[in-house]
């Protein structure tokens, strides 16, 4: 069984910062973009979910034909979005709070600047095994 899964961090400021396609059905091209598209399409939605919940995950925030939205919302505004096809509720739940855990070690490295880019090989190869683990 085949799933498709598209990850990206988004800042505070809106700019992803991290992207990653997770899923385990091919990747197309075509379909990269349709998947940022649909991610970025979901951030007004979000701003406005956010202000209402004092939850850090917001559960299924939107939808795009069979692919969902699932958002988890850091203390500092960093979106963490995850379009996905499946509805396992509880392992996106652990995938976002083990991947906001990394994020963190992340944060505390002194060489990274807060809201560049995430170039790490090693935060690439954890959230990738963090996906095949909960997704």
């Amino acid at each position: 069984m085949s799933s498709t899964a598209c990850f990206v961090i988004v800042s505070r400021n809106d700019s992803p910062i991290y992207e990653s396609e997770v899923g385990t059905a091919p990747k197309k091209d075509e379909a990269a973009h349709l998947h940022q598209f649909i991610l970025h399409a979901s951030l007004d939605i979000v701003q406005d979910v956010v202000w209402n919940t004092n939850n850090m995950f917001l559960k299924l925030v939107d939808k795009f034909n069979d692919l969902l939205v699932s958002v988890y919302v850091t203390a500092g505004h960093t979106r963490l979005m995850l379009l996905h096809d499946s509805r396992n509720e509880d392992g996106i739940k652990n995938f976002f709070q083990e991947v906001h855990e990394l994020y963190i070690k992340m944060l505390l490295n002194p060489l990274y600047v807060p809201g560049s880019r995430i170039t790490s090989p090693f935060f690439d190869t954890r959230v990738r095994a963090l996906a095949r683990k909960y997704l």
